[in-house]
């Protein structure tokens, strides 16, 4: 009889735990809040706590540009298509939450694809980026996020815990 008793009492905290998990779970450290991707929007803006407003995809993928393209040519090709995909849309991009229309434009490739731009800067994702809003691709290879204005994002913000001894 003792031995049943914590063999109930494991089943009744597992039964009790599972029934109380909750079905939103909180974004992953350094993500985004990202707005829900409005169908077929091409390019959102979303908040990144390191780095501000920042464009991301319609499925939250935080959008880079590339330092070596020129103009409207991409200057990835080889590895760094399949680390660095394009992109792309087949009719016209369209903007989402934040995101200026005014910014946006495509740019057809030597492949034949239509890639989108934001104020003329080829737009990218990364295959690093593990989840939505992650922003690792940040300074690789030349590739940087594009914040909502069409530029390359500053030096990440400050946290809002300090690192100082001071402890502000």
């Amino acid at each position: 009889m003792l031995r049943m008793i914590p063999l109930a009492l494991v089943a009744a905290l597992t039964l009790a735990a599972c029934a109380s998990s909750s079905t939103t779970t909180p974004p992953a450290a350094g993500g985004t809040s990202t707005p829900p991707a409005s169908s077929g929007s091409t390019v959102l803006v979303a908040n990144s706590p390191q780095y501000g407003s920042i464009l991301v995809d319609a499925q939250g993928n935080t959008l880079y540009l590339f330092d070596q393209d020129t103009g409207k040519t991409s200057a990835c090709s080889g590895a760094c298509v399949t680390t660095w995909p394009a992109l792309t849309v087949s009719g016209s991009p369209t903007a989402g939450a934040g995101a200026d229309a005014s910014l946006l434009g495509t740019a057809k490739q030597a492949d034949g694809s239509t890639q989108v731009t934001y104020k003329g800067h080829l737009l990218y994702t990364f295959t690093g980026d593990s989840t939505p809003g992650a922003t690792s691709g940040e300074g690789v290879e030349a590739f940087f996020i594009v914040s909502s204005t069409g530029d390359k994002v500053g030096a990440p913000m400050a946290t809002s815990s300090s690192s100082s001894a001071y402890h502000y």
